[in-house]
């Protein structure tokens, strides 16, 4: 068995396979196939051994299920969140790039931060396995990284200060939980400090709601 597929799923979402290839979605795609560079890089450094923070994991999970990543979650978990034809940036053969640019309204994100509050469940009905959601957190990585990304990266999220986690998006967007305070914060904003933004979703909302 080759190194490259001793990067098992965990090391792809938590961004720790090791691989050489660093490519984020808003990066021009000029290869035929995205996919093909992924595998064909080779490793800089053994699984799990080192952070290096790329939308290629992600992608990569999309495209070797498969099936069309966006068409396997629109009767799994977009359309029982009421997200009937949600927009996803795709690369130039079709595949959604996964690890972001999934557009959404601030009330849309909203749900996903309900549905990760209570672990997975939705109107009664269980979309995500409960186990899951608590895995998320389960075993970070060290990130290598200050301020509020100084915590850690867990499976697809940010580790957060005073047991929160994060989903974080380019320039102010975030989805805050909280689970000890049975809080989810959701912010859409532009905003070049990000760091600043999520201090202030501490300091200003979070910390004055008692447990």
């Amino acid at each position: 068995m080759t190194d490259n597929l001793l990067a098992d799923l965990r090391h792809l979402v938590q961004m720790t396979s090791g691989s050489g290839l660093r490519w984020h979605s808003h990066e021009r795609v000029d290869s035929a196939d995205l996919l093909h560079d992924i595998v064909a890089a080779p490793l800089v450094a053994k699984a799990v051994t080192r952070y290096a923070y790329t939308g290629t994991g992600p992608y990569a999970i999309g495209r070797v299920t498969g099936a069309n990543l966006r068409e396997y979650l629109l009767p799994r978990l977009f359309r029982p969140l009421d997200l009937h034809n949600p927009a996803w940036h795709c690369c130039p053969l079709g595949f959604p790039f996964a690890e972001s640019h999934l557009f959404l309204t601030t009330s849309e994100l909203a749900r996903f931060a309900r549905l990760l509050l209570q672990e997975g469940t939705w109107e009664g009905q269980q979309i995500i396995p409960a186990d899951f959601v608590r895995g998320l957190t389960a075993d970070p990585v060290t990130t290598g990284y200050s301020a509020h990304l100084s915590h850690g990266y867990g499976f697809g999220v940010w580790i957060g200060r005073d047991d929160t986690f994060r989903m974080d998006g380019a320039y102010g967007q975030f989805v805050v939980i909280a689970p000890a305070r049975r809080a989810a914060i959701t912010v859409t904003a532009h905003s070049m400090r990000d760091g600043d933004l999520v201090e202030a979703i501490h300091d200003l909302v979070l910390d004055r709601l008692t447990y």
